[in-house]
This record gives structure tokens, sequence and C-alpha cells, in this order.
């Protein structure tokens, strides 16, 4: 089975898997295919091989493996993507950043070090892309 690396999925993704909205807080490790959004509250892990989408007003502090990140909250932790991360305002980020492609747009709080790789990490969770 071919998987596309399509790089142009954007903020307001229509395909959305699930979601964790405004109110709710999530504590704990989140595993899951296709494309999530949070604009709640989660702290924890999160390991996916396709998309999670942190919406703005949300706040995160974790650890994430995904194939892409897409930020427009607050996030705190280390982040690692298989193929890129964008950053949008008013996202405010503090951390560390592996990717192949990163976009960060201007007027974004951006505190800690980044790190671009050559290919695409094949680091996301093994046992993740073989369920």
């Amino acid at each position: 089975m071919s998987r596309s690396t399509d790089l142009t999925t954007p903020v307001t993704h229509p395909l959305v898997t699930a979601v964790i909205d405004q109110g709710c807080e999530f504590e704990g490790k989140l595993c899951f295919h296709g494309t999530v959004r949070i604009g709640g509250s989660f702290r924890g892990e999160i390991y996916t091989p396709d998309t999670l989408i942190i919406s703005e007003g949300a706040r995160v502090h974790a650890q994430i493996e995904a194939g892409v990140i897409i930020i427009s909250g607050e996030v705190n932790g280390s982040l690692r993507a298989k193929y890129r991360i964008e950053i949008h305002r008013p996202a405010i980020f503090r951390g560390d950043i592996l990717t192949p492609s990163l976009s960060v747009d201007e007027g974004v709080i951006f505190e800690g070090s980044s790190k671009m790789t050559h290919t695409p990490e094949a680091s996301v969770r093994s046992f993740l892309i073989s369920k």
C-alpha cells in the first residue's frame, strides 16, 4: 500500500478523525491514525503516522511524534515530525523540534531549538504504522 506524502494539509483540514475541543482536558498517551484536532488541554504523549492539529486556544504539554504537526495554540514539549511542522499565528511554542520541513509564521513566539533533517525521519512509532 502506498501512502501519499501530500504536503498541503491546511489548518482547517475537513477530514478530522477526532477532536479534543475547548473545555476538554486529557492526560496520558494518545495514539491514532487519521487527523486529530486538539482545541482543549492535553498533557502527555502523542504518537501518529498522520496529522495532528493544535488549534488556537489549545494548551499542550507533550512529547509528540507525528507525520505532520500544525500548531496555532500553545505547545510546550518535544516535537518530531516525519514530513513537516507548521506553526501559525498566534501560536506559542517552547521546546525542541526535529523535522525535514519547518514553517513558522511572523508573529509566532518560538522559544527553543529546531533541527531540520535532510530526509523524512522514520521515527514515528513503528507499531502504529503496522496496525
